[in-house]
């Protein structure tokens, strides 16, 4: 292994940890050859994440800067591809360059892809959804009339995301067995981020709740804007919430038979991130459906005892390597 690689896959571990505490909880559960493959899957995706909130974030107005914001990740595109082409080597810096952490999270991400045989379509997917971010693209999109639109969406930002992990997890059975759950809890788990951070979004001048369902509930933006800024909750803004729940918990419930179709040692890890991430949606209901102007989170006591009954069903599952 070359040191940029060693390096990359070191980077994308610190990324993980960082950054995915839910994430990187359950990663903790996989085995261990296992881990840094989803590691570096994570880092590539934040990395791209992080150029494109650094508009949202900060509001910026400067056309030019948000261009090149959209050409550097069609740098990054480029250069992933030729990766895939051609291995880690072929996103190394130019001699007498010194590596950056880009350099090393982009061959971290091309070794796993390349060493688990993961379908290229799956990255070009995720990438055009995240252009779907930048305002300068052509593609750019803040507003989603319909669910359907938002799954266009959710396709290439999630339900890709866990069609990626199936091979570097495992199955039982054939691949495209598991893939309709795989790409169910992808969802799943954004719908979920959707609604715990709608206030967030909102912020950003960005609204991931389907136009549709809002409308159904008489919710407009400027309901939305008063609910973030008074810390309030209008009625309607909580059935328009909970009606958005309830399609989420349709997605669990889709992806939920999936995990036994994981190899057993790879369960217990997505069993965590599953209960954990639907906790969410409980408790963005015991704070009043206030997530407009208050982030809900998972306490610290369930968590840990969620792995923890998670990590005795994976030591059974390395001592009985077969069992289900």
């Amino acid at each position: 292994m070359t040191d940029l690689l060693r390096e990359g896959y070191a980077v994308s571990r610190e990324v993980a940890r960082e950054h995915g505490k839910t994430y990187f909880l359950a990663t903790r559960l996989l085995p261990p050859e296992r881990r840094p493959a989803v590691h570096a899957l994570y880092a590539y995706a934040r990395m791209v994440d992080d150029i494109i909130d650094v508009d949202m974030i900060a509001e910026r107005d400067d056309a030019a800067a948000v261009a090149d914001d959209e050409a550097l990740l069609d740098r990054i595109d480029q250069r992933f591809r030729a990766g895939l082409a051609e291995g880690p080597a072929a996103v190394a810096p130019a001699p007498g360059e010194p590596a950056t952490d880009h350099d090393r999270i982009l061959a971290a991400a091309v070794d796993t892809a390349r060493r688990y045989d993961i379908p290229a379509e799956y990255f070009t997917a995720f990438m055009t959804s995240m252009r779907m971010d930048v305002p300068s693209s052509n593609i750019y999109t803040d507003r989603y009339a319909t669910l359907d639109d938002l799954r266009v969406y959710m396709w290439g930002s999630a339900a890709v995301i866990g069609l990626q992990m199936l091979p570097i997890l495992g199955t039982v059975g054939p691949v495209d067995e598991a893939a309709p759950a795989a790409a169910a809890l992808g969802e799943a788990f954004q719908l979920t981020n959707f609604v715990r951070d709608a206030g967030e979004d909102l912020a950003r001048d960005r609204i991931y709740l389907p136009g549709d369902v809002l409308a159904a509930y008489g919710v407009d933006e400027d309901l939305l804007h008063w609910c973030r800024r008074t810390d309030s909750v209008d009625p309607r803004v909580a059935r328009a919430l909970a009606d958005v729940i309830a399609t989420c918990r349709a997605l669990y419930r889709t992806a939920e038979p999936g995990i036994d179709l994981l190899s057993p040692r790879a369960r217990p890890g997505i069993r965590v991130a599953f209960a954990l991430y639907r906790d969410i949606l409980g408790v963005v209901e015991r704070d009043g459906y206030r997530s407009l102007s208050r982030r809900s989170t998972v306490g610290n006591g369930r968590r840990g005892g969620v792995a923890a009954r998670a990590a005795g069903r994976g030591l059974a599952a390395r001592l009985l390597p077969t069992a289900s």
